[in-house]
């Protein structure tokens, strides 16, 4: 580990990497995150319509998406725009859920709604402006499901894992950390993102790290590049945007991947996973040759 991290993360015993020998998997029935698998949430940023999330749920899962992301309580930034079904988005998740077979991720925006969502989400999604709601976490440390805990888009890799050892702290150690891009002074780009952060995570905690390239790049040509930098760089999935129809999605079209979009990206990133793969087989044997010496 680098000099410079020692005490900067292992006081988060719960989550650093001091805390515990092994790296940790989060599963979700049969979806194990954290593993040997790259697993890929994939969905519309809102729930519009049950026409909308089930066209969307089943194209996902054709191409190859383990779990469906699907806002019911949309955080938006401008009062005027669209806000989410609530709890009639929740019953539409479920019904996708139903119809597919794909685990549910969905965002949680206050402590109030934690109990109502749990009903319905396999993964409960802490965004971005969520991250420091320290009353939430408290909260959903003991709702008994996983949690995403999307990095704040001005927090520090410290202050993620702060929340993370809050979360532990109040009972759950089934966390998955998401890297979704922070705001600097770029303008090009919705956000910037951190590329650097999934390796520094995986080497400081324990815990499983997503990428979210769509958040982070705001612009729908960027997202499968990023994806596949997400794959290099050694993240354990993606969550990604999709929508039938992006030109006319109520939040988020500009970053949202059409179907077919979708299913190259998907197409694309195999051969960087299965040099992954290799390089993981390759791993113990180099490790042996090198201690010989």
């Amino acid at each position: 580990m680098n000099p410079r991290w020692n005490g900067q993360f292992s006081r988060f015993d719960l989550v650093s990497r001091s805390g515990a020998p092994h790296r940790s998997i989060v599963r979700v029935g049969e979806i194990e995150i954290g593993g040997d698998d790259f697993v890929v949430i994939a969905g519309p940023c809102a729930v519009e319509s049950e026409d909308q999330l089930l066209r969307t749920a089943e194209a996902v899962a054709k191409a190859g998406a383990c779990l469906l992301r699907g806002g019911a309580y949309k955080p938006r930034s401008s009062p005027y725009s669209f806000q989410g079904l609530g709890v009639d988005g929740l019953k539409i998740l479920r019904k996708a859920r139903q119809q597919t077979g794909l685990a549910i991720v969905t965002e949680v925006m206050s402590e109030e709604d934690v109990g109502v969502i749990a009903e319905y989400a396999d993964i409960m999604q802490v965004g971005t402006r969520s991250m420091q709601n320290y009353a939430l976490l408290g909260a959903l440390g003991r709702c008994g499901r996983p949690v995403l805990l999307k990095r704040g888009m001005t927090a520090t890799l410290e202050e993620l894992l702060c929340s993370a050892q809050i979360l532990a702290t109040a009972g759950n150690r089934d966390i998955i950390l998401c890297e979704r891009g922070i705001r600097t002074f770029e303008t090009a780009t919705r956000n910037t993102l951190d590329i650097a952060a999934v390796p520094v995570l995986k080497t400081v905690s324990h815990l499983p790290v997503i990428v979210d390239p769509s958040h982070a790049a705001g612009v729908r040509s960027l997202v499968p590049v990023l994806a596949r930098a997400a794959a290099v760089v050694g993240a354990d999935g993606l969550l990604v945007e999709v929508h039938p129809n992006p030109d006319h999605a109520l939040s988020d079209g500009e970053q949202s991947l059409t179907f077919r979009e979708f299913g190259e990206m998907m197409d694309d990133l195999d051969p960087y996973l299965a040099l992954r793969q290799e390089a993981r087989r390759l791993r113990p044997r180099l490790v042996a040759v090198g201690g010989a010496d």
